[in-house]
């Protein structure tokens, strides 16, 4: 049982939830692999914590905070609306509504159910030197880094020599998360997931919308 101060993985707090209700069946490997995974959620933050890295602390707060209410995101969408002619704009607009979409799923659905608190940065061991400012909002999922899959994965299916350059940049905005001591690595890993797969469905859509008008634009 964990102590009242010390922020629950989600795994352990599904996992009690699991354990005090009523099955026909009593879902014990369920609850011990959920247990197993907050265990290793918490370790694989103390480990990143304790990572000697200084010379990155600040070039990943910096990220961390630009990162805040998607505005790399936003920067992409514009310069890909202003100079990347039809394809651009297509990209630009699946980009954003993806991030509108992921926004509601996790801030809305997830967040207010989730829960789980935020990490304890100094009982954890994270250096101050990392720290940015910790949200009020709570910690699972990491909406940084579904809203970074997201615009990643929508924008790279409709502009494939983008895909590696957003992926990237996605993975350092998600890591940074981890690093300044604001998520749960489990937190970041579940927000891209759900990113990237709202990111897909939304390029998908639109790429199917978007090719019966360019076959009659070629057409005409």
């Amino acid at each position: 049982m964990t102590s009242p101060t010390t922020p629950e993985p989600f795994g352990e707090r599904l996992a009690d939830r699991l354990s005090t209700r009523h099955f026909r069946v009593r879902p014990s490997a369920a609850v011990r692999m959920l247990r197993r995974l907050g265990r290793i959620d918490r370790a694989a933050y103390r480990a990143i914590a304790a990572i000697h890295t200084q010379p990155l602390d600040r070039p990943l707060r910096s990220i961390s905070d630009f990162a805040n209410f998607s505005k790399p995101w936003f920067a992409v969408a514009g310069v890909l609306a202003v100079f990347g002619g039809a394809r651009g704009r297509c990209a630009a607009v699946t980009g954003m509504t993806a991030i509108g979409l992921t926004s509601f799923v996790v801030n809305q659905a997830m967040k207010l159910n989730g829960e789980r608190r935020r990490p304890d940065r100094t009982e954890q061991g994270v250096p101050e030197s990392r720290w940015v400012r910790m949200p009020e909002s709570t910690s699972f999922p990491s909406g940084h880094s579904a809203s970074a899959a997201a615009f990643a994965g929508s924008v790279g299916h409709v502009l494939p020599r983008l895909k590696l350059p957003l992926r990237v940049a996605a993975v350092i905005v998600a890591f940074s998360r981890v690093y300044t001591g604001v998520h749960y690595p489990g937190d970041v890993v579940v927000g891209a997931a759900v990113g990237a797969v709202i990111g897909r469905a939304t390029s998908t859509v639109a790429l199917r919308r978007r090719a019966p008008s360019a076959h009659r634009r070629s057409s005409s």
